[in-house]
């Protein structure tokens, strides 16, 4: 019994906790969810007072805002009623000038029938009678003032034409291009010049045969000269100098390899002049083709005048006139630099120079002004455009500057081709060189249809027509050479 009253106390005890921890929890909820709920209302009642001040702030700028527009339409409305005003106060007085105008004519009529009526002369006839009494009571002085105006003029044109001409080519500062028939090359030690030479000068005659120029050792250390009025044969040579002085291999066999090798590259060699002369004179979108052809004069002379460096030339004294006149400067230098073009062809076609540029520049559809500009700069064509005459007034100056150009060397160079050419004609001629200023010349023949008999008979068939139809100093020797060489492969 005892142990029924005990458990029954423990249960009793256990309720009791459970309902108290019930009315306690009861209790502390009810004050936090009244705590919550005034924290709420005080947030509210924050958020409703910050809430009116926004509305209240916006309510006032909105009121600014409207005074302000209100403002600027009462400045507008005067503005325009001051516009109106001027506008007819304008109108007001254009309509009185109008009146004065025709009150003017008018009365410019009626003194004119007047005087027509009173001389019975019409008004033509009183004009010409007027002038006539003036022109008989003033005519010295009127002469003496249009000789001065005539004269006063006449220099100040011929003052600004020479102003303009001696500002091209005072800025127009290239130098002329003197080397016509020789280029010196440096070599990098003395030894060099022995290994360019040979064994008993092998190496030396196999060059000079392989490229048509004379090399020229003297006693100035480290320097070779390259002679012949050819600039291609000059320029060849030259590098196939260096590619061989680079291998290190200087033999006959070597040097023809490089020599072909070195000959190949030569055409890219003339695209890239003729892309330099036109990068530096500003023309561009012309073809590669066109661009070729123009880098070819690069290796052409004019009376000991380059012809590419004379074109680019006269291409910045045109360009620099053209824009001291105000003429176009672009088809000025273009006229220029492609004034002798033709000159790149005139070997392969008949016609003039002129002419052939002209064909070529039409073929790469060239602007037609700029063909315009180039094909007056001898005359054979009128000037159709102010830019022509800016052309040929480019040539005479580049041509005729001291120093630029001499007949000597044009003559010269014409005798040296005379020679070749004259060679070259007869059959089973290969090729002909003009070495020793004119004082000699190598003819290589055909092996295969030339024979040693026909060799002799050619030496003496070109030694008679040298002398009938060359004028020249003391005798030229004329080598005729027949090689033969038999190659075979063995695999």
């Amino acid at each position: 019994m005892a142990i029924l009253a005990f458990f029954a106390t423990l249960l009793f005890v256990g309720l009791l906790g459970l309902l108290l921890g019930y009315f306690l929890k009861s209790y502390f909820d009810v004050k936090n969810i009244q705590t919550i709920e005034s924290r709420i209302a005080k947030i509210k009642q924050q958020a409703e007072h910050e809430a009116g001040e926004i509305i209240s702030a916006a309510h006032k700028q909105t009121q600014e805002l409207q005074t302000r527009l209100i403002k600027k339409e009462q400045h507008l409305e005067s503005r325009e009623v001051a516009f109106d005003i001027e506008r007819k106060g304008l109108e007001g007085k254009k309509q009185d000038l109008e009146k004065v105008i025709e009150e003017t004519r008018q009365k410019a009529e009626q003194y004119t029938i007047r005087l027509e009526d009173m001389a019975e002369l019409s008004k033509d006839e009183i004009k010409e009678h007027l002038f006539g009494e003036v022109e008989q009571q003033y005519k010295d002085a009127i002469v003496k003032r249009i000789e001065r105006l005539e004269r006063d003029g006449k220099e100040q044109y011929d003052e600004k034409a020479k102003g303009i001409l001696a500002s091209a080519i005072h800025r127009m500062s290239n130098p002329v291009e003197n080397d016509i028939i020789s280029t010196s090359f440096v070599l990098p030690d003395d030894e060099t010049k022995g290994k360019i030479i040979g064994k008993e000068g092998r190496n030396i005659k196999a060059f000079e045969r392989v490229t048509g120029v004379q090399l020229v050792i003297d006693e100035t250390p480290g320097v070779i000269v390259i002679s012949s009025f050819d600039p291609v044969r000059r320029v060849i040579a030259k590098k196939t100098l260096e590619k061989l002085i680079e291998d290190g291999r200087v033999q006959p066999a070597r040097i023809e390899q490089i020599f072909e090798q070195v000959s190949n590259e030569t055409e890219e060699l003339i695209k890239q002049k003729g892309k330099e002369a036109l990068n530096e004179c500003g023309i561009k979108d012309i073809p590669d083709e066109l661009a070729t052809l123009l880098g070819s004069l690069y290796f052409r002379y004019s009376y000991g005048q380059n012809v590419l460096q004379h074109s680019v030339e006269m291409a910045k004294i045109a360009g620099m006139l053209a824009e001291n006149i105000g003429a176009n400067a672009y088809i000025a230098k273009a006229g220029a630099l492609f004034h002798d073009i033709g000159k790149a062809l005139d070997h392969k076609s008949e016609g003039s120079h002129v002419e052939i540029g002209r064909s070529v520049l039409a073929q790469y559809k060239i602007d037609e002004e700029i063909i315009k500009a180039m094909q007056a700069h001898h005359e054979e064509y009128p000037y159709e455009n102010v830019e022509s005459l800016l052309v040929q007034a480019a040539d005479s100056i580049s041509g005729g500057r001291p120093g630029a150009r001499s007949d000597v060397a044009g003559m010269y160079i014409q005798k040296l081709e005379g020679l070749e050419r004259i060679a070259t004609d007869i059959a089973g001629v290969e090729s002909a060189y003009a070495i020793s200023a004119g004082r000699e010349m190598r003819v290589f023949v055909k092996p295969e249809e030339v024979d040693d008999y026909r060799a002799h008979q050619i030496a003496k068939e070109i030694a008679e027509k040298v002398e009938k139809e060359l004028k020249y100093p003391g005798e030229i020797k004329i080598h005729v050479i027949r090689e033969s060489r038999i190659v075979e492969f063995a695999r």
